[in-house]
C-alpha cells in the first residue's frame, strides 16, 4: 500500500459548474492512493469572481506556487463571456505564473496512443492585443526562438521514449512564426536522432487526425494550433469529456485538469462523468508527485470501470459518486487501498 508524505500539498481548485462534483471523486481517489497528502481547496474562475471579484486571487496563487501539483476543475461561466473580468483570464495567469509551457494531452483507444504536446505559455493567445482607432481589431502571434526550443526538446525527449515519431505542426507557408518553429525544431533534431522527425502544414495535421490518427505518435505544436488540434483528436476518440491533461513547467508545480467546461445546465445533479478529471489525476500522479505505480493503479480502475459501463449503467442511472466509488472499490480490489468512502 502506498505510503503518504504529510509533506506533499496539492492545491485543488474545484471551479464551476460540474467542476466541485467531479473534483470531489478526484480528492477521495487521492485519500485512498495517497493517504497522507495534503490537499488544499482554493477558488479559481467563476466561483474566484464570484466570491471576491478576482478570477485568480492572490491567496489562490501563493498556495498554487507553494504546492507540488495543481489540479483544477472547469472554471468557465456562460454569465461572464461578455464581461471585462471573465473566468479564463484567471486560467491563462495561473498557467502564465507557473510558467507551465507544456501541455500533454495523451489521446489513447482502441489501437491508438497519441501524444500532442502543446506550448501553452506563448503564441497568439499570450500576444499584444487591442483595438486600434479606426476599429480594426488585432491579435498578435509571437514566439521567442528559446520558447519553441524548450518545447521541442520537451516532445523529442518524450518521442524517444516511446515509439520514436514525432509530427511537429505548424503554418510554414504562410506565418514567420511557423518558419522559425520550423528551423528550431531541425536544429534541436541532431541531438535525438533515434527520432524520426516530419513536418506537417496544420490543414493537413486536422485531416490526418480525423482520418488516420492511428499514424502519429508524438505531436508537438504551437499553442492555438494544439488547442484546436487536441480536441479533434478527443472527439474522435471518444470526446472531450473523456480527456486529461497535464501542463508542466521545468521543475515547479504542474496543473493538471480535464479539457471539459462547466456544463452548468446539468451542474448540482449528480450525473457528470468524472473520467477527465480522474484521469488527469493519474495525470497528476505521474508527473506531479512521480508516483508512477499509483497513476497505473488508478488508470487500469478507470479502464475497468469505464468496461462495466453497462453494469454500472452510465449514462443511465449510475451518478457521479457511483463511478467514483466503483473506481476507488477496483483500487482496493487490487491492493492499491485500503479504505473506500
Amino acid at each position: 500500500m502506498p505510503i503518504g508524505n504529510a509533506g506533499e500539498r496539492v492545491v485543488l481548485l474545484p471551479g464551476y459548474g460540474i467542476g466541485p462534483e467531479v473534483a470531489e471523486q478526484a480528492r477521495l481517489a487521492l485519500e485512498v492512493l495517497v493517504p497522507g497528502l495534503d490537499v488544499e481547496e482554493r477558488l479559481l474562475g467563476a466561483a474566484a469572481i464570484r466570491a471576491t471579484g478576482e478570477p485568480l486571487p492572490a491567496d489562490t496563487l501563493d498556495a498554487c506556487l507553494a504546492s507540488a501539483a495543481v489540479l483544477k476543475g472547469p472554471v468557465g461561466d456562460p454569465e461572464f463571456d461578455a464581461a471585462d473580468v471573465r473566468p479564463e483570464q484567471g486560467m491563462l495567469a495561473l498557467r502564465g505564473a507557473l510558467d507551465t509551457y507544456a501541455n500533454l494531452r495523451p489521446v489513447v483507444a482502441d489501437g491508438i496512443d497519441v501524444l500532442i504536446v502543446r506550448e501553452l505559455v506563448g503564441g497568439l493567445y499570450f500576444g499584444a492585443s487591442g483595438v486600434r482607432e479606426d476599429g480594426t481589431v488585432y491579435d498578435t502571434c509571437e514566439y521567442h526562438p528559446r520558447q519553441v526550443e524548450r518545447i521541442v526538446r520537451r516532445a523529442f525527449r518524450l518521442a524517444k521514449s516511446r515509439r520514436g515519431l514525432l509530427t511537429s505542426v505548424d503554418k510554414a507557408n504562410v506565418l514567420e512564426t511557423s518558419r522559425m518553429w520550423r528551423r528550431v525544431v531541425d536544429e534541436v533534431a541532431a541531438a535525438y536522432p533515434e527520432v524520426k522527425v516530419e513536418h506537417m502544414l496544420v490543414d493537413n495535421a486536422a485531416m490526418q487526425v480525423a482520418t488516420d490518427i492511428e499514424r502519429f505518435d508524438v505531436i508537438v505544436t504551437e499553442n492555438m494550433f494544439g488547442d484546436i488540434l487536441s480536441d479533434l483528436a478527443a472527439a474522435v476518440t471518444g470526446g472531450i469529456g473523456l480527456a486529461p491533461s497535464a501542463s508542466l513547467s521545468d521543475g515547479g508545480p504542474g496543473i493538471f485538469e480535464p479539457v471539459h467546461g462547466s456544463a452548468p445546465d446539468i451542474a448540482g445533479r449528480g450525473i457528470a462523468n468524472p473520467t477527465a478529471m480522474l484521469r488527469s489525476t493519474a495525470l497528476l500522479l505521474e508527473h506531479g508527485l512521480a508516483r508512477p505505480e499509483q497513476a497505473d493503479a488508478l488508470t487500469r480502475a478507470i479502464g475497468v470501470a469505464l468496461a462495466s459501463a453497462p453494469t454500472l449503467d452510465l449514462g443511465g442511472t449510475a451518478t457521479t459518486a457511483d463511478f467514483g466509488r466503483a473506481i476507488r472499490e477496483q483500487l482496493v480490489a487490487n491492493g492499491a487501498a485500503a479504505v473506500v468512502r
